[in-house]
């Protein structure tokens, strides 16, 4: 039998799992919008693009599946730039579908028509354009394969109506060849002999912990090897949940907003581990003062990402999740060294510990003003252990990471690599999706908010009951925070001058509104929000000119850092 190329598309989705997509509908995809009505593929309507594909983004952090999202030709495909660039920074597995003008008429500057191949590929790990229907079936099956190995990442198809429209037998291939494509998924076991050895003679260890330990579900494993080597353990805003914030061997982040402890602990380390880390900048600061005295393991499934930032002694390329197991049996085979190693660890166990103690992660009370910081222990106090926690970008975010202590992996969701305002409250979005009981929460900004706060409809629409909090102290806060530091305070253009109301915004919505003005009445409200059916809006009316502490400023090393002052 042979199908239209709309509903040859659908089955291949349904051929690769998927039960849900994200998109907004438009002329070049009504064909398979149309089909989708007989499809049980579920389809979330939400009110813009980009929204479609940070939900998408938000469905694959939190279930470690490919997310799909479909949009249009033309603004609708351009709509959706923002959130592929997004998931290509933080290496999320994706596939955007975009519709495309007829292939007659590519080039021509028909009506909607945009170069979607040429716009999306310095920001996908590949894309195609389906220019004949007897390649459709294959190209999706290489691009979700594409998506989901190696270092995962987003992969755009653009879809010409007249494709959607022919006709074809549908054949959906087993398995797939990319030549020149061949990820490599087990470390070379003299590399990992090696590791081994380094880190039974280490003195001062670090483990460092990134974006790949939540991507390749690897936190048994390295929960493992730090209990078993009983090596600290500090983690990019990427890595987080992926190690347990309260254990004893956790430092917390590390970086320009990291721990006092984790930074210190960092510059004086003999051997760094970088685990599924990519050095990045906001981690490393000053790169002549980043880690000076330790040799760097560095283990990525990318081999363009070992030796990118940073020297590195010994590299090991390979998935990371198949690395520990093998490097933690490797250790494991060497008992009394093992001991004698724990033995050798307090000195630095007891440095680490002085550290904590002269500088520990905390912030000064208030009676009158709400602090951000108290409102972030009040959600993690009476939120569920396995609540799934979204952030838009900016002071928020950072107070989350440092306060909000995730014990579950898969459970921070958030935009580090490009930074996306407006990402939180659709992530949120599609990780509720993908987990309707279980407890999701955008932590937000005023600023970041409206960024994509229409997706309020989608909600409410969906009957998706998230709760988004929003920290309002009336600024872009970030970046008043750098201005009063290092600007003599001149607040150009970041003050939010005309003041929302939130509570009614949410009800404009048919969500319900809440707000805490004063510290006593910020339990109250989570409370009843977390008692309460549905989405809900938290305002809290947080202190205006409250700072992120600690902070390493732009140029310094990470041992450099502004702390906050009593």
């Amino acid at each position: 039998m042979k199908l239209t190329g709309s509903k040859i598309l659908l089955e291949c989705l349904l051929q690769e799992g998927v039960d849900t997509i994200f998109g907004y509908p438009g002329g070049t995809v009504i064909n398979i919008y149309d089909d989708l009505m007989d499809s049980p593929v579920k389809h979330i309507l939400t009110r813009h693009e980009q929204a479609a594909v940070h939900a998408a983004d938000g469905y694959a952090r939190a279930t470690g599946k490919v997310g799909v999202a479909i949009a249009t030709s033309g603004p609708g495909a351009t709509n959706t730039i923002t959130g592929i660039a997004t998931a290509y920074m933080d290496s999320i597995p994706m596939v955007v579908i975009t519709g495309q003008v007829p292939t007659p008429l590519i080039g021509n500057d028909a009506f909607q028509e945009a170069d979607v191949i040429g716009l999306t590929r310095p920001i996908t790990k590949h894309n195609y354009l389906v220019r004949d229907i007897k390649d459709l079936a294959v190209t999706m099956k290489k691009a979700f394969y594409i998506a989901r190995t190696g270092r995962p990442g987003p992969v755009v198809v653009d879809l010409p109506k007249d494709v959607q429209i022919a006709t074809a037998k549908f054949e959906y291939p087993e398995t797939v060849e990319l030549r020149g494509y061949k990820p490599t998924y087990s470390g070379n076991m003299r590399m990992v002999e090696k590791a081994a050895k380094m880190i039974l003679s280490a003195k001062k260890p670090v483990l460092y912990v990134g974006g790949g330990a939540s991507l390749t579900d690897a936190h048994g494993e390295l929960l493992e090897l730090a209990e078993m080597i009983q090596a600290p353990v500090t983690t990019t805003l990427m890595g987080m949940a992926s190690f347990p914030t309260q254990h004893d061997l956790s430092l917390g982040m590390l970086g320009m907003h990291g721990t006092y402890y984790a930074n210190m602990a960092v510059t004086n380390s003999d051997l760094l581990i970088a685990l599924g880390a990519r050095f990045d900048d906001r981690v490393t600061g000053k790169i002549a003062t980043f880690a000076p005295h330790a040799k760097i393991i560095h283990v990525d499934i990318d081999p363009t990402s070992i030796k990118k930032n940073v020297r590195v002694d010994l590299p090991i390329v390979g998935d990371l999740r198949n690395v520990l197991k093998k490097l933690n049996n490797k250790i494991a085979e060497h008992k009394d060294e093992i001991e004698s190693m724990h033995s050798a660890l307090k000195p630095w166990h007891d440095e680490i510990s002085g550290w904590r103690k002269d500088q520990p992660m905390t912030y000064k009370s208030s009676k009158v003003e709400i602090k951000p910081q108290f409102v972030i222990e009040k959600l993690r106090e009476l939120s569920n252990d396995d609540a799934i926690v979204t952030t838009e970008v900016g002071q928020h975010q950072m107070w989350a990471a440092q306060f909000f202590n995730f014990t579950q992996p898969r459970t921070f969701l958030s935009s580090g690599g490009l930074g996306t305002m407006g990402y939180g409250l659709p992530a949120a979005l599609g990780a509720q999706a993908a987990f309707p009981k279980r407890q999701v929460i955008d932590i937000s900004g005023d600023g970041s908010f409206q960024m994509n706060s229409q997706e309020l409809a989608t909600l409410v629409q969906y009957r998706l009951p998230v709760k988004i909090v929003i920290l309002n102290n009336n600024f872009l806060g970030m970046v008043r925070q750098w201005q009063q530091l290092f600007f003599d305070k001149r607040y150009s253009q970041t003050c939010m001058e005309l003041p929302i109301d939130f509570v009614k915004l949410a009800e404009a919505y048919g969500a319900t509104g809440l707000r805490a003005t004063k510290p006593d009445e910020v339990e109250d409200v989570v409370r009843q929000a977390f008692e309460t059916p549905g989405p809900v809006i938290m305002e809290f009316k947080i202190s205006r000119e409250e700072n992120v502490m600690p902070m390493v400023p732009a140029g310094a090393g990470i041992n450099e850092m502004l702390l906050r002052t009593a």
